[in-house]
């Protein structure tokens, strides 16, 4: 099967997005594990799939690297904004996108007609119950289903856990190791206490206004930016007492500008053009 595609990144946390639909039937697991190998394939984090909505102007389906599907992404969703307003798929510069975790409404900021940024309303955030029911009432949780101790092989860990489109757990460092981002990250992901799995961030508070971030993504490994996890984090801090409300999230190729309102979460934050290309896909 020939695959012509567009890749993408949003602060180096990067997509493939195939370009048409298609073939029905097609086993969309088996194409991203082979496109996003970054042996063997073209290499990302995952693949980003721009369908028809019967609820929005258009539906993302993200699939991880590893085959899995995750409900939202917010460095693929401002990459996905990016890309139906340069291709001419729309001309809104606000409009909205059906995903897994409900519709999310991208802003574009222009810069001589170009998508210069994208600021993206990622709804509040949402919480287990004692069922497993996913509620966003934060008063009626007891203190332990958001701020948990977990029993790792090395060490007991303090984190802090909800829900931000995706599962995200947070530990707060004084500062970022990457080889414990890793270990430690890779451990938690499939600890028992998340029925799902979880991302896990590792969060470096520098100052009221900002925090230093690496992730550790469910079903991709360790990724360069996570904007999902970068507006779990600023809340985190913002929940814990350390930071204010609105903050700058320093990743390593470039930054997010997180704001907390009281009925919002916005991302603020780049989407890049990588490269086109072509590829034939052997079954």
């Amino acid at each position: 099967m020939k695959l012509n595609f567009v890749k993408m990144h949003g602060l180096g946390n990067d997509f493939i997005i195939p370009e048409g639909q298609l073939p029905e039937g097609v086993d969309i697991s088996y194409i991203a594990r082979v496109l996003c190998d970054r042996h063997t394939g073209v290499g990302a984090d995952g693949i980003l799939l721009v369908l028809p909505s019967e609820i929005a102007e258009f539906k993302m389906r993200i699939i991880n690297a590893d085959g899995s599907e995750a409900e939202m992404c917010g460095n693929g969703i401002r990459c996905f904004a990016k890309y139906v307003y340069e291709e001419g798929k729309t001309k809104n510069t606000i409009f909205d996108i059906e995903t897994l975790a409900g519709n999310i409404k991208p802003e574009l900021i222009l810069e001589n007609g170009k998508v210069f940024k994208v600021k993206v309303n990622m709804d509040l955030p949402k919480y287990l119950n004692n069922e497993n029911e996913i509620i966003q009432n934060i008063e009626s949780l007891e203190k332990d289903k958001i701020h948990k101790e977990l029993t790792l092989k090395s060490n007991d860990l303090e984190v802090t856990s909800f829900i931000m489109g995706v599962p995200h757990t947070m530990v707060f460092v004084d500062e970022i190791d990457f080889q414990q981002v890793v270990n430690t990250g890779s451990e938690i992901e499939k600890n028992p206490e998340f029925i799902n799995g979880t991302n896990v961030n590792f969060v470096e508070v520098i100052n009221e206004n900002e925090i230093s971030l690496s992730t550790w993504e469910r079903g991709a490994g360790r990724t360069l930016a996570c904007g999902t996890g970068s507006c779990a984090s600023a809340l985190a801090s913002f929940y814990n007492g350390m930071t204010n409300n609105n903050v700058t999230v320093h990743l390593e190729l470039g930054d997010l500008f997180i704001e907390i309102e009281e009925n919002a979460v916005y991302m603020t934050g780049p989407a890049e053009y990588v490269f086109r290309g072509s590829i034939e896909i052997i079954s």
